[in-house]
């Protein structure tokens, strides 16, 4: 990791340490209380408990022009960011999409998309709706090692990151903990309950943990209904086409809705923001990730809106495309975070 970045944070941490005067604003000022000196493990832990909701540094006395010049959100930012690049397993692609997420994410939904487009050839003979452009063998032999791939290279990301910090060994009660904050966003709620300073010092609003949690519910949606209709498919040999009132359609509605509400969201409150008080640099990735997962989101509503007209195969590769590209891209876009976040919550837990 960068050393400069490093010891920008370790000497606003140290500044913070003897101020005291956020303590109860987030999970990171505990954490940061119960420390004299601060380590790089230390650094990237608080870094990544942070969730840049701003009102810590509209509070604070020290900031520009002041001889001290804090700017924690910031300092954490960069120093969450490069954690990021460091631990991703491979490094060199972390690296790569934080520079040109916009264009790779791009390329990979156009790439996919035609490669899609080019394997409609193995469409089985007699299929029903999707199936009738692309086999079902054929989907499952592209997306399972697609699936796959993430999870492992997310599982040594996290390994990386637990020894960084030094965790200690995992416990039931630290995941129910981390799982607890995580479903309810307790830290972008504020240092008094009120939401963040995200968009203006003077409103605080909980637009931001609302948009979050909207992508979130919106995507565990669309995860539910894949699983469902897996379910449904092989277990009880109810293959698909599914009708609206079906369970697979009614999560999938449902939680493409949420994300394309909450990733527009979220992407009005990025151009709104103080730019200054983020990661150095790290703005087009951010909105390669968004604008990837609230396309994920469109084009699936769209696809099933159009499933019946003449353009469902061109749909349909768009909306493949773009699925494979997210997953294939998780390890190193911030879809990640939401894991590095889990992580750091259960190894406060443990502090606590």
């Amino acid at each position: 990791m960068q050393t400069d970045l490093l010891q920008e944070a370790r000497r606003q941490a140290e500044i913070c340490n003897a101020c005291r005067y956020c303590e109860g604003y987030c999970s990171v000022f505990p954490a940061l209380h119960s420390e004299r000196a601060f380590s790089d493990g230390d650094l990237t832990q608080l870094a990544n408990l942070c969730h840049n909701c701003r009102g810590c540094y509209y509070a604070c006395q020290y900031t520009a022009p002041h001889e001290f010049d804090l700017n924690l959100p910031q300092a954490l930012a960069n120093v969450r960011q490069d954690s990021w690049e460091d631990l991703a397993f491979p490094r060199a692609a972390g690296k790569a999409f934080q520079k040109s997420g916009v264009m790779i994410a791009l390329v990979a939904v156009i790439g996919f998309a035609l490669l899609f487009w080019a394997a409609r050839a193995l469409a089985t003979q007699g299929g029903e709706g999707f199936y009738a452009v692309l086999s079902h063998n054929a989907m499952v032999a592209i997306f399972l090692p697609a699936f796959l791939f993430p999870l492992f290279s997310i599982a040594i990301s996290l390994r990386r990151y637990w020894r960084q910090v030094g965790a200690q060994r995992l416990k039931a009660v630290h995941l129910v903990r981390a799982f607890g904050q995580a479903a309810n966003m307790r830290n972008l709620k504020g240092g008094h309950g009120d939401g963040c300073n995200f968009e203006d010092e003077d409103r605080f609003s909980q637009g931001r943990r609302m948009a979050h949690q909207a992508v979130m519910y919106g995507f565990l949606l669309c995860f539910a209904s894949t699983s469902v209709a897996t379910v449904m498919h092989y277990g009880l040999n109810m293959p698909a086409p599914y009708p609206l009132r079906s369970l697979p359609k009614l999560l999938g509605v449902s939680g493409g809705l949420l994300l394309v509400l909450g990733c527009v969201e979220m992407v009005r409150l990025k151009l709104r923001a103080n730019t200054s008080l983020g990661a150095q640099g790290a703005f087009g990735g951010e909105i390669a990730f968004v604008g990837l997962l609230g396309f994920v989101g469109l084009s699936g509503l769209v696809l099933y809106g159009l499933g019946q007209t003449a353009a469902m195969p061109v749909l349909l590769a768009l909306h493949l495309g773009s699925v494979l590209a997210l997953f294939l891209l998780t390890p190193f876009t911030k879809m990640a975070h939401g894991f590095y976040r889990l992580a750091a919550l259960a190894a406060d837990a443990q502090r606590q």
